[in-house]
């Protein structure tokens, strides 16, 4: 085969094409083990001192996730990445590497609502100072970020999917040694590219479009080596949320067919995007489209509706046949969150209530099934729904 350079080749052909296991095996195996051994002292030494590289224990170092994670930074387009055992596990252990007691945190109003919970619950007890912002403020506001150390974002963000020009926003943080964050689950690495934009670190819920299948519970950060090494050295080894094996077996096969889903997902949103203004039921939709920011090449399957008065939301709900009612997203099933389900979780911390989310809104995440026929659902449940 002739040698060829691999960031030449788009996306859907790097993801085919790299990692694959050894003796030609499309597929990197799974090294299902706890701990690796060494032949000689000398060896066990290097390595304990960190003078050579290699796995020592799973917990920290394992081949079949490194296969993973190296595919994640091809796909991200950047130096390095690390998984964990959950989105949230990615979430914290990246916060708790680069903040300590007296930082402040500036945070993109209608976070997702765990990673809001871990910012009121955990860390602003722990002396952690957090602030909450539109895209706009962290957009036109070049002095928002002055004395703030780390600034988590997500565009577009949970529920409401408002949009940041990301590239301005790195400027400005740039200028105040502000260390940029953003969870990039929406776009996936299909769609947007945050690195390159100038954001410092990218990270996911792989649970979601990284996956795409539903059978796994999973994060990942991908950034510079440096920072990598950082949250690799510190949160990975001690927190103790290291990725299994056969967890990073999956999801290598989820990225090779990221691309491939993500446009299918993007088509049943473009259609029900297009569609959705024209029912009389319908308010408003939040989706944004390409080029709605510097950087967004396209619309994933995640979208959601604010319906009028005359719906009822758990009618509407009972009423649907495809669409199931659950968490999560990014799957081949298509899910609905009603906002008022989201608005009722217990808790004293409900980003929802604090950022303002209509009642009658509703979260879509459009699967793979045929977009007809889930418009065909939304349609006949809502006649059954509404007075």
């Amino acid at each position: 085969m002739n040698d060829f350079e691999l960031p030449s080749r788009s996306l859907a052909t790097l993801m085919a094409e790299a990692c694959h296991g050894e003796g030609g095996s499309v597929t990197p195996p799974i090294v299902q083990t706890s701990l690796f051994t060494f032949d000689s002292y000398e060896a066990f030494e290097e390595r304990m001192a960190g003078r050579s590289s290699g796995s020592i224990y799973t917990r920290v170092q394992n081949p079949t996730v490194s296969a993973f994670e190296r595919l994640m930074a091809t796909a991200e387009k950047g130096e390095a990445a690390v998984a964990f055992a959950s989105g949230m596990a990615a979430i914290s252990s990246t916060l708790l590497a680069f903040l300590k007691p007296g930082d402040k945190v500036a945070c993109i109003e209608h976070v997702y609502p765990d990673c809001y919970r871990l910012f009121e619950r955990l860390l602003v007890p722990f002396g952690i100072d957090v602030s909450y912002h539109s895209p706009r403020e962290f957009e036109d506001n070049p002095d928002l970020l002055d004395g703030v150390k780390l600034a988590y974002l997500e565009s577009p963000s949970s529920t409401m999917f408002e949009v940041t020009n990301l590239r301005k926003v790195a400027d400005h943080a740039r200028r105040h040694g502000t260390l940029t964050v953003i969870d990039n689950s929406w776009a996936s690495p299909v769609l947007q590219n945050p690195l390159k934009l100038g954001i410092d670190i990218t990270l996911h819920s792989a649970s979601k479009y990284i996956s795409g299948h539903s059978d796994t519970v999973a994060g990942v950060v991908v950034a510079r080596q440096n920072l990598i090494d950082l949250i690799r050295d510190l949160s990975l080894p001690l927190l103790g949320a290291k990725l299994a094996p056969f967890e990073a077996f999956l999801l290598t096969r989820g990225l090779r067919t990221l691309d491939a889903r993500i446009r299918q997902h993007q088509r049943a949103a473009d259609m029900f995007v297009d569609r959705l203004p024209e029912l009389s039921q319908v308010r408003k939709v939040h989706s944004p489209g390409p080029n709605a920011v510097p950087g967004l090449k396209g619309r994933s399957g995640l979208l959601s509706v604010e319906f009028n008065e005359s719906v009822d939301i758990a009618k509407f709900s009972n009423a649907l046949s495809l669409f199931k009612l659950g968490v999560s997203w990014g799957g081949f099933e298509s899910l609905i969150m009603p906002a008022q389900v989201g608005l009722s979780q217990k808790g004293a911390q409900n980003s929802m209530q604090r950022f303002g989310v209509p009642k009658t809104l509703v979260r879509l995440n459009l699967g793979l099934e045929e977009p007809e026929d889930l418009w065909a659902d939304i349609t006949s449940a809502l006649k059954h729904a509404t007075s």
